[in-house]
Order: structure tokens, then sequence, then C-alpha cells
């Protein structure tokens, strides 16, 4: 069967320039390509840079709203724990102080501090809220009076202790007190890493001289992605500054879609360039066929119909580039899932790079190629449409 009008001359000017089309073509695959799997590779780190600090970060936390400590009340953590669609709730008391390693002359050892965000927990209830295994591993340690869990790196980086070693803990008011390391933990986010210290509520309140009371709750919900609703709504019903783990990384999170938007906007230039690649084609094309256009017209073609010749042209070029591009950047993508890029262990949290592949990203990068493409094409087509025949055959 015939194709249409149309149809069969853009596919035989598009053989008629086959080298052309094919390099114009594999331009624009070659964008598409690289803009699905550096997208791919972008939200693999993020969901993996965010899944890891959701390791150590409450879906939401609850606290007074002049930050002071308040009576601990197990009704309440009762009543939080009952609530639809809450996984878990622990109370916790918070606390900042100064960490330090005492120096050792004889074995040459010097003295480290930093500071260190104290958060003193029930090991129990806290492991259920927090996705750290060294919170269950070292539960019957945190249970006693004088151990502590701290961040990656502020025990090696900063302060240079392992588990078993000695630090000692000053506040602000001067007072002190030994603890012993029971263990390190690391979920890539320095904010935590750098800074945590995890600790018994009684140890804490004890150093702190708050006894019997806590700074507020945690609470883990089955749905994270609705922690900033949820966290309105338990804070309205009981009374408390609710803050959500989006609140607490609104910066962090900002910064990772910024990356996001910045990657994608400079890896859509490359389909932008292929695109111009389509628009060069299609004017070469009408510079060389004006006589033919001419013809077409004085032989009864509409300017509609010109132009929809060149239109479908770019169209073709545009979408045999995008399909092209598509399947070579799902397959790489997929190459780099089920074989990881493996990273340095020492430079990055992660040691093979993460891949999320999502339907609506291959969607979207390939409706605006084809876009691109057909916006590209316009130009030339119009042109083509508006010659004027009667003058070119004279």
């Amino acid at each position: 069967m015939m194709p249409p009008f149309p149809l069969f001359l853009a596919l035989r000017h598009i053989r008629r320039r086959a080298l052309q089309s094919g390099i114009t073509v594999a331009g624009v695959a070659v964008g598409v390509m690289v803009l699905i799997t550096a997208l791919s590779l972008t939200n693999g780190f993020i969901d993996e840079l965010l899944s890891s600090t959701l390791q150590a970060t409450p879906h939401v936390t609850l606290t007074s709203y002049d930050g002071s400590t308040i009576p601990e009340d197990a009704l309440i953590l009762e009543a939080l724990a009952a609530e639809d669609g809450v996984v878990a709730a622990a109370p916790f008391l918070g606390g900042q102080a100064l960490i330090a390693r005492r120096a050792n002359t004889a074995l040459g050892i010097s003295g480290r501090q930093g500071f260190t965000q104290l958060i003193g927990i029930d090991p129990e209830l806290e492991a259920a809220v927090l996705d750290l295994p060294v919170l269950r591993e070292q539960q019957e340690a945190l249970a006693g009076d004088g151990a502590l869990v701290l961040g990656d790196s502020l025990a090696l980086h900063q302060l240079g202790v392992f588990s078993g070693d000695e630090v000692q803990v000053s506040e602000i008011s001067g007072r002190r007190r030994a603890f012993n390391v029971a263990g390190t933990f690391r979920v890539g986010n320095e904010l935590i890493d750098n800074v945590s210290s995890y600790l018994s509520i009684p140890a804490l309140q004890d150093f702190l001289g708050e006894e019997g009371r806590v700074s507020g709750y945690h609470v883990r919900l089955a749905e994270p992605a609705r922690a900033a609703e949820r966290a309105a709504e338990l804070g309205s019903s009981y009374g408390f500054l609710a803050a959500s783990w989006q609140n607490l990384f609104s910066g962090l999170i900002e910064q990772l879609e910024l990356q996001r938007t910045l990657i994608s906007t400079v890896v859509f230039l490359i389909v932008l360039v292929a695109a111009m690649g389509i628009a060069n084609i299609l004017v070469l094309t009408v510079s060389e066929k004006t006589p033919e256009i001419a013809i077409l017209r004085a032989l009864g073609a509409s300017e509609g119909q010109i132009m929809r010749i060149f239109t479908l042209e770019g169209l073709l070029l545009g979408a045999a580039g995008t399909v092209l591009g598509a399947l070579l950047g799902v397959g790489l993508s997929l190459y780099f899932r089920y074989q990881p890029y493996p990273l340095p262990g020492g430079l990055y949290f992660i040691t093979e790079l993460p891949v999320e592949i999502r339907v609506f990203d291959i969607v979207w990068v390939c409706l605006v190629s084809a876009g691109t493409a057909v916006l590209a094409s316009l130009l030339p087509a119009r042109r083509a449409a508006r010659l004027d025949p009667s003058g070119i055959l004279h």
C-alpha cells in the first residue's frame, strides 16, 4: 500500500541523504542515551543517600515548643505508638557536649576532641524507630550506664577511637564523665556521622541533671513520604512542635534536586545540538529541492502538504534517534545496575554506583527529544511552504 504523499516524500528525502540522516539520528540517540543514563544514576545516588540518612533519622520528631525538656509520660508514648500509620515510637533526650580522647604519652597518643550531639534513647524502643543495626547489636551495652555509640566520622576521623576505647564527655556547665565506646555506625551523611552519639536515657539524664525528663519522642511511620503531613497532624493532636525528616534535611534535599536539575539541563543541550543537525539537513534539502517544491505547488500541492513533508522528515529523524537512544539508555542503565561500577570506599559512603530507572523520566525525555526535533523542523518547513512557485519556475 502506497504511503500518504507527504510521508512518501519525507522518507525519500531521508534515504537520499542516508549518511547525514544516520549521523543526525546517532546524535539524537547519544543525547537521549546520556540523559536517561545520567538521570538513572542521579536517581540512584539520591535515593541511596536519602535511604541511608533515614537509617539514623526518625520520620517525625516531637518536642516542646520552647525546646525545654518535658516529664516522661508512658501514656503519651503508648498513644503515639497506637496512632494510625505509626510503626513505632520512642522517647529521647538530647544534649550537646564536647567529647575528647585522652592523651597517652607512654603510647605516643595525642589528645583529640570534637563536638557531639548526645542522644539519650531507650535502646529497645529506638531500635524499632531507627534502622541502625548497631543499636540492636549493642542493645545490652547501651542499656548500661557508661556506654556510647558514636558516628563513624566522629569516632575515627575526629577522635581516633575504636570500640572499647574510653572517651571524656564535657557539658557546657562543667560536668564531665568518662564513657566507653560500645560501637560505631556509618550512614553516609556527615551531618549525622560527624556529630551523633547514642547512649541510654538514664545515663544522659544523670549526666545533664534531668532526672525523669526527656526532650520528646521519635516516631517511625509506615509511609515516610507522608512524614510532613503526619507530623503536622501529630503535633496538633498532642500539643508538640513536630518536625518531619524532610524539614530536618530540607537543605540537603534541595541541593540534591538542584543537582538533578543541573545535570538534566546540561545533558539536554546534547539533544538540542542534535536537533540543530535536523534543522541543518532540512535547510539543505529545501535549498536543493526548491525547483521540485515549485513544481509540486504548480501541480496543486498546498502549503500545508509541503509543510507536512518537511515536518514529518524532522519528526521521523527525531523519533528514530529518540527510540534508539531510549533503548541504549535503558540498556546502559541496566548494565550498571547488574554490573555496578565500583567506587573508592574511602571517598564515598557507597562502594558501588547505584541505579534507579524511572518510567516517568524515560517518557519525558522521549517526549522532549521528539518535540525538540519537530520544533527544529518547523522553520525550514515553513520556508519551503512559502516558496513562490511562479517566480521559481519563471
